[in-house]
């Protein structure tokens, strides 16, 4: 992997004495009064009187069709945990430059301060008619799991919480071309997941769905497997995943399995875990800014492995 200084990271963030990664540039010309008066009075309220009309003529004459809310509270940012909504700023900003640069996707970022999952989803549903859809990230569970369900049924957009949905859509992607160049099934392998928060959960749920064994998972939170019968730091969608299962902590869990996903912390994963890992194992270490287990560290170990991080380096 690539260094990154702190020093690089934070000059990178105000290069050339413009703070920040986004900007927002007029799309029509705006070079002479005749386009002035186009662009606002007295030729914007043409438009705005067709909407009124009819709502869908907003997808028509405003940016509302390619423009999408990235709106966190900042609970859950990356693998730092819980760092407030102006500290989720950065991270917000950073996906919408991503938006932009591969799918031309424009984004407003959102940052809302509050630990309220109420208070929340009352500000997406009040903005919601700005945009064209909303991209919920780095909300910690399980609140984010019902924060996604209750807009989904407010609102007449798209609701998508990039946390589950996006990391559980790549990672599966990634898992069946590893299992092809393994040689293994998705019916065949033993899976630990590591970490039970949204990504984790829809990992799991998407593995299910492409093939993997529900009695094959084990999922592993900080205090521990798993299990049936266990009440601490448990939740309704923990216990989805609670496995009939004598195994207790990672160490236990990591015997024999065939492939590891890690969505929690950073080296959380030891050298002596990786070599008690079935034969050709598959390593996904997905902990941001840093992985479960250093790529190099693991492939040292185990040069049979089919190792990746969720790092961009």
């Amino acid at each position: 992997m690539a260094t990154i200084t702190k020093e690089e990271a934070l000059e990178y963030h105000r290069l050339k004495g413009k703070p920040g990664k986004i900007t927002v540039i007029p799309s029509k010309p705006m070079d002479t009064q005749r386009d002035l008066s186009l662009a606002y009075t007295p030729g914007v309220a043409v438009p705005v009187l067709e909407i009124e009309k009819d709502p869908e003529a907003a997808y028509e004459y405003t940016a509302k069709g390619n423009l999408v809310a990235v709106l966190s509270n900042g609970t859950a940012i990356l693998g730092l945990g819980d760092r407030g909504a102006l500290a989720a700023k950065p991270v917000m900003e950073g996906k919408g430059v991503l938006f932009k640069k591969f799918a031309d996707v424009d984004v407003f970022d959102i940052e809302v301060d509050t630990h309220d999952p109420e208070e929340v989803i009352l500000v997406a549903r009040a903005i919601a008619p700005t945009f064209g859809g909303i991209n919920l990230e780095d909300i910690k569970a399980p609140e984010c799991f019902y924060i996604e369900e209750r807009l989904k049924e407010l609102l007449d957009i798209p609701v998508f919480h990039d946390d589950q949905h996006g990391t559980a859509i790549i990672a599966s992607a990634a898992l069946a071309s590893a299992l092809e160049l393994v040689g293994k099934k998705h019916a065949e392998v033993r899976m630990v997941i590591c970490g039970a928060g949204a990504a984790a959960i829809s990992c799991a749920r998407l593995a299910m769905r492409w093939g993997i064994r529900r009695e094959n998972i084990l999922m592993v939170d900080s205090k521990g497997v798993l299990y049936k019968g266990r009440r601490e730091a448990m939740n309704k969608y923990k216990e989805e995943f609670a496995a009939e299962t004598d195994c207790r902590t990672l160490a236990d869990a990591m015997r024999g399995a065939d492939v590891f996903f890690g969505l929690s912390v950073a080296n959380i994963l030891t050298p002596d875990m990786v070599r008690s890992m079935a034969e050709r194992p598959i390593i996904f270490a997905m902990a941001n800014p840093d992985p479960e287990i250093r790529y190099e560290l693991a492939k040292e170990i185990r040069p049979d492995a089919i190792i990746a991080t969720g790092r961009s380096d």
